[in-house]
């Protein structure tokens, strides 16, 4: 992945967006509001919490400073985990020399991020910041050591996935009713 491409691409064209990552209590409030707005899922405080307080660097949010409140008008809100992969599924190396070195046990734990909630208001779409919040995420996920990057997206949500496949995400696999009200997503990853 080309970091320093995805980058300049991500550029906001709004010059009085502001980034900063989750510091507090109370960068949550307003993050849930644009969620809850715009996402399908409900999700309960205890699921912020465990990503916010565990990766507060992979959660960030998007300000508009020319307004008198300081409005959060997006979010990103991501993980940073090893995650377990058989020789087999063909991403690494299965010779004798490589099994030998992680114990033999016929896989590998690789660092995944995974990208779980992305939400801008309806009045700040189109000016780049979904993109930017996701480029950011993805940089920082870089640095802290992630080799492959997933997400769901809604199947009918065109918007989203054009958004993850202009950055390079790729459809991994269709999830049928996935979500509690009954539509499909698909899996979409990026390898790093």
């Amino acid at each position: 992945m080309d970091l320093e491409r995805l980058k300049a691409a991500a550029a906001t064209t709004k010059p009085s967006i502001q980034f900063k990552t989750y510091t507090c209590e109370s960068d949550l409030q307003p993050a849930i509001k644009l969620i809850e707005r715009d996402l399908s899922e409900p999700y309960s405080i205890y699921t912020y919490r465990y990503f916010v307080h565990q990766w507060p660097r992979l959660c960030i949010l998007a300000h508009d400073t020319s307004t008198a409140e300081n409005e959060c008008v997006g979010v990103i809100i991501c993980k940073l985990e090893p995650h377990r992969r058989r020789y087999n599924e063909g991403y690494f190396d299965s010779s004798a020399e490589q099994q030998q070195q992680d114990g033999g046990g016929g896989s590998v734990a690789l660092n995944r991020g995974y990208i779980g909630m992305v939400a801008v208001g309806k009045p700040y779409r189109k000016m780049g910041i979904g993109s930017a919040l996701v480029v950011r995420a993805l940089c920082a996920m870089k640095e802290e050591g992630a080799e492959e990057v997933a997400l769901e997206a809604e199947s009918v949500n065109l918007g989203a996935l054009a958004l993850y496949e202009g950055l390079g995400f790729v459809r991994e696999k269709r999830l049928h009713r996935y979500y509690l009200g009954g539509t499909d997503a698909y899996r979409l990853k990026m390898y790093l």
